[in-house]
């Protein structure tokens, strides 16, 4: 049942994704550049998700459990560090250049877009090579 709802979870977030144009990295660069032709829509979208996180977020912690069981998992405060600083860097240098961030990039390749093709295997092997250096430069 978890699966089943995790899927229908990001099948739900890829129809938004494809319906708000997200999926496009002409509107997501045209956001970017705040300096020419700027496009707001995604400044939409972002408001109407944190609208939409903040109000769902108190009823649905107010349960003692999560629907489909286990418990909650909410991150305390987190360090700001450089490993944060370089990778959020990395993350927003890439967003600008491709115009693909990860989740819009596998609701593309689901759309059937030539780029995200060649951007979804990049990214995942970025994921793998961060997790291997990761592994290997870290003490202890």
């Amino acid at each position: 049942m978890t699966a089943l709802a995790s899927f229908a979870c990001g099948l739900l977030f890829a129809v938004g994704l494809g319906v708000s144009g997200m999926t496009q990295p002409a509107k997501v660069v045209a956001f970017l550049d705040v300096a020419g032709n700027w496009d707001p829509s995604l400044a939409f979208v972002m408001i109407g998700a944190i609208a939409v996180h903040a109000t769902s977020y108190r009823w649905i912690t107010r349960r003692r459990s999560p629907l489909l069981g286990g418990t909650f998992r909410i991150p305390g405060e987190a360090v700001i560090d450089g490993r944060l600083i370089a990778g959020a860097a990395i993350f927003g240098v890439g967003w600008g250049m491709i115009g693909y961030c990860p989740g819009p990039a596998v609701a593309a390749v689901g759309g059937g877009a030539a780029v995200a093709f060649w951007f979804v295997p990049a990214m995942i092997a970025g994921m793998v090579l961060y997790r291997w250096l990761d592994d290997m430069l870290r003490p202890g």
